[in-house]
């Protein structure tokens, strides 16, 4: 049962946009807010000015911004995503 709402700004044929949303099912996540940036250079901007980042994926559990792939199997190993996801 999902209890925090997950958002992933994305882009198209992104390898660890794919990891990451494959991970998350794993961990029990049936839905995420997808935005794809590359639809819309506003959004891009959007996620640029929220995270300072350019890459994606950028992932928020909840408001809690995480980072990308890595950050988010970092945060897994550190036994620290149970607890952002509400476990």
């Amino acid at each position: 049962m999902q209890t925090v709402h997950i958002k992933m700004y994305t882009g198209p044929y992104c390898p660890y946009c794919t990891m990451a949303k494959q991970f998350l099912k794993s961990q029990g996540i049936t839905e995420i807010e997808e935005i794809r940036v590359d639809r819309s250079p506003e959004l891009f901007a959007e996620m640029q000015q929220i995270t300072g980042q350019r890459s994606v994926p950028q992932i928020f559990i909840g408001e809690t911004h995480v980072g990308g792939f890595t950050d988010l199997y970092a945060l897994h190993n550190q036994g620290k995503l149970d607890e952002l996801l509400g476990k």
